[in-house]
C-alpha cells in the first residue's frame, strides 16, 4: 500500500531565518524522517516573483534554498526535490483554476492586504492562492503541512477542487491540513513584529556564526522586570525569546520557567545563545561540505520526477475541461 502524499515548498528570496526553519524546514525534515508520507518538498520560485527582486540573484537565491535543504537534511533520497518554475503543469493549471476562482474569493484572502502593503499590489500577489492551489492539486496531495495561519489557503484550495469536480467530473484530490505547531518567532529588536529579513538586527539567519548568534541574542530587547515567566502579554520579549528555546530544545514553556527560576535576563539570554548556536552545528559544517557545483543537475534531476507525476495528472484535468481531441 502506497503513503499518503504530502507536499509544501519555500520561496527563494535570501538566506532563511530562524522563523523560516521553525514555521517549515524543521518539519519538513521530521516529516521525511517520520516514514509515514511520500514527500514532495519543491523551492516556490514562481511566487518568489511576486515580491521585489534582482533578477540576476534569483539563480544564486534558488541554489541557496536548495543547499539550506540538503544541509538541514532533506534528503532526495527520501523526497522528492524540486525547483516549481521547471514545471510549467503548475502555471497551466493556475490558469485553468483561475477561470473558476470567483473574485471575491480572492478579495477575502488576508495574506494579500498584508503582502500588498509591504510589496506593493500587483495581480501575481492576488492569484498568488490560485497559483498554490495548483501546486498541491496538481499531485493528488493527501496531506499539507500548514500552521493555523494558511489554513484559509488550503481550504480556499478544497474549495476550488469541489468546484472543480462539480463542474468537470471527480478528478481533484481534496487535500487534509497536517496543522502543525508553529511558534511565531518575532524580531528580537521588537516583539511586536515577525522576525524579517528586513531587520537584520532583529534577525538570527540560519547561517549565522555562532558569534552573530551569541551577539544578536546577548543585544535583544527584554521586558521591564527580570523574571523568567512566560506572559506574551505582559512580558512579550521574554515570552518570543522562551517560544525558541522551547522550539528548539522541544521542551515545555512551564519547564523552561522551573529551569530558569533563580537566573535573570543575561542569563537566560547567554543559555539560548548557546542552544541556537549549538542547533545550527550541524547544519553549518553539511553546508561547507555540499559541492555546489552538482546543484543544478540535483535540482533538475527531482524536477524531472516531479514533472512525471505533473504531466500525467495535467493529461488527465485538459481532458477533462475539454483540451484534447
Amino acid at each position: 500500500m502506497s503513503k499518503p502524499r504530502l507536499i509544501s515548498g519555500i520561496q527563494p528570496t535570501g538566506r532563511l531565518h530562524l522563523g523560516n526553519y521553525l514555521g517549515a524546514l524543521k518539519n519538513f525534515v521530521a516529516l521525511q524522517n517520520s516514514g509515514k508520507y511520500d514527500c514532495l518538498f519543491f523551492i516556490a520560485d514562481l511566487h518568489s516573483l511576486t515580491e521585489g527582486y534582482e533578477p540576476k540573484d534569483k539563480p544564486k537565491e534558488i541554489l541557496n534554498l536548495l543547499s539550506d535543504f540538503l544541509a538541514a537534511g532533506l534528503d532526495p533520497k527520501k523526497s522528492v526535490i524540486f525547483q516549481q518554475s521547471q514545471i510549467p503543469a503548475h502555471s497551466e493549471l493556475a490558469w485553468i483554476l483561475n477561470t473558476i476562482t470567483p473574485m471575491g474569493e480572492l478579495r477575502r484572502m488576508t495574506q494579500f492586504k498584508e503582502k500588498s502593503e509591504e510589496f506593493g499590489e500587483n495581480v501575481g500577489l492576488f492569484t498568488y492562492p490560485v497559483l498554490m492551489a495548483a501546486d498541491i492539486l496538481l499531485y493528488d496531495t493527501q496531506f499539507v503541512p500548514v500552521g493555523e495561519d494558511q489554513l484559509q489557503h488550503l481550504e480556499f484550495t478544497r474549495t476550488l477542487a469541489r468546484k472543480f469536480n462539480s463542474r468537470f467530473g471527480h478528478i481533484l484530490m481534496e487535500p487534509k491540513d497536517l496543522l502543525t505547531d508553529i511558534p511565531r518567532v518575532m524580531s528580537l529588536q521588537d516583539p511586536s513584529k515577525k522576525m524579517s529579513k528586513s531587520d537584520p538586527k532583529g534577525c538570527i539567519f540560519i547561517d549565522d556564526s555562532p558569534e552573530e548568534i551569541r551577539e544578536k541574542v546577548k543585544v535583544a530587547v527584554t521586558d521591564s522586570d527580570s523574571e523568567i515567566v512566560y506572559n506574551p502579554e505582559e512580558k512579550p520579549a521574554i515570552a518570543n525569546l522562551m517560544r525558541i528555546y522551547a522550539a528548539l530544545t522541544d521542551n515545555f514553556i512551564p519547564d523552561l520557567e522551573k529551569e530558569f527560576a533563580n537566573m535573570n535576563y543575561s542569563e537566560f539570554k547567554i543559555a539560548l545563545g548557546n542552544v541556537i548556536a549549538e542547533h545550527f552545528n550541524n547544519f553549518r559544517e553539511n553546508k561547507k561540505r555540499l559541492n555546489t557545483e552538482e546543484l543544478p543537475a540535483l535540482l533538475n534531476s527531482g524536477s524531472k520526477k516531479a514533472s512525471k507525476i505533473a504531466e500525467k495528472k495535467m493529461g488527465e484535468i485538459k481532458a477533462k475541461v475539454g483540451l484534447t481531441f
